[in-house]
């Protein structure tokens, strides 16, 4: 199998997984802008420890103020190709950013929305830390440390 055919397999098979794992979750934001910057939590951060050169990422960004922003990109040294990706209809595509509303929240979860490692320069093992940066439209851009929990946690289920 060549490369390419590799890659689009193990994405296939990981946009499933995604999709089969979980609880779906879409947000419908408004642009209602307030006064003030956005003031943006981040909870519920993880990786699954990646079984191929590429892993998922899940967190919530909540916003505690009147004014709505967006997520823009995130970026890590452990890859060179870390996108944002919304799943609907089963299917996973990159996204150019995500709405954050104004007094509301951006759930990245299994099945749902996510952010996307490729070709991993190292494979984290459950247990380490993955360092990334969100980048936002109009916030300061935030560091956080994703655990690497087991393949298939999910903190989300019901």
């Amino acid at each position: 199998m060549n490369r390419r055919t590799t890659t689009l397999s193990a994405s296939v098979a990981l946009a499933a997984a995604l999709a089969l794992t979980g609880c779906s979750s879409s947000s419908d934001a408004s642009d209602s802008a307030g006064d003030g910057k956005p003031d943006l939590k981040i909870s519920g951060a993880f990786m699954p420890q990646p079984v191929m050169d590429m892993a998922g990422g899940f967190l919530t960004i909540k916003n505690d103020s009147g004014t709505a922003d967006k997520l823009t990109s995130v970026t890590s040294a452990i890859s060179d190709d870390v996108t944002i990706h919304e799943t609907k209809n089963q299917k996973m595509q990159e996204v150019k950013a995500f709405d954050i509303p104004a007094n509301g929240e951006l759930k990245l979860a299994r099945g749902g929305n996510h952010i996307m490692f490729m070709e991993l320069k190292k494979k984290p093992k459950q247990g380490e830390k993955v360092s990334i940066e969100l980048h936002f439209e109009k916030s300061d851009p935030i560091k956080v440390d994703l655990p690497v929990e087991a393949a298939n946690h999910n903190p989300q289920q019901h």
